[in-house]
């Protein structure tokens, strides 16, 4: 199978690292989303990533979609068997990829504008729900025990997002969520590798 991917996006992040975890082989493959390659296109109507190619074709497309995918791909190892563990699991991912939304919106508005149109109340705006997402991660941090879930890993990538973007800017009195990628760390040996851009 092959990931269509971004090196600096976090939801490609999440899920090359949950496929890693599950040892299941992918071969990722960086694509430009603004060149609106053929191979993205033909994959995904969107031309959004990461886009993960089937070997037997088709395409499987948004990073929730695609987590749920290899969860059935590995018997069921990626998210708690358990109906409200696995509601947990899925809670904490919708947070930490509604909070890479935020961060992804604020990134594009800076990006896509001159300096003296960029719209400051909007970035205030979403910034304001990056503060409230992690404050209350910072008061209610995920246990990270033997088995890690979809959800951890969508927390692995949002931090190290923010640490790309927004180093700096987060993580001053959050230091129990700052602190988080330590213990995860140890339970996934690779995240130093693959959290930030290859």
């Amino acid at each position: 199978m092959e990931l269509l991917y971004s090196p600096a996006s976090p939801y490609s992040a999440k899920v090359r690292m949950a496929a890693r975890y599950l040892d299941i082989d992918l071969t990722s493959v960086s694509v430009d989303t603004n060149a609106q390659p053929a191979t993205l296109m033909d994959n995904n109507p969107l031309g959004k990533i990461p886009v993960l190619i089937l070997d037997e074709g088709g395409s499987v497309y948004d990073s929730v979609a695609i987590m749920h995918y290899l969860d059935r791909l590995s018997g069921g190892k990626l998210y708690p068997k358990k109906g409200e563990k696995r509601t947990e699991a899925e809670i904490l991912e919708a947070l930490c990829d509604g909070i890479m939304d935020c961060l992804l919106a604020i990134v594009y508005e800076r990006r896509s504008r001159p300096e003296d149109k960029v719209h400051q109340p909007w970035i205030d705006k979403q910034w304001g729900k990056v503060v409230k997402g992690l404050d209350y991660l910072n008061a209610n941090l995920p246990k990270t025990g033997k088995k890690l879930h979809g959800g951890h890993f969508a927390l692995a990538a949002m931090i190290g997002y923010l640490d790309l973007r927004f180093a700096g800017e987060w993580a001053d009195g959050r230091k129990t969520l700052a602190e988080w990628p330590n213990a995860f760390g140890k339970r996934f040996k690779d995240y130093a590798e693959m959290r930030a851009p290859d």
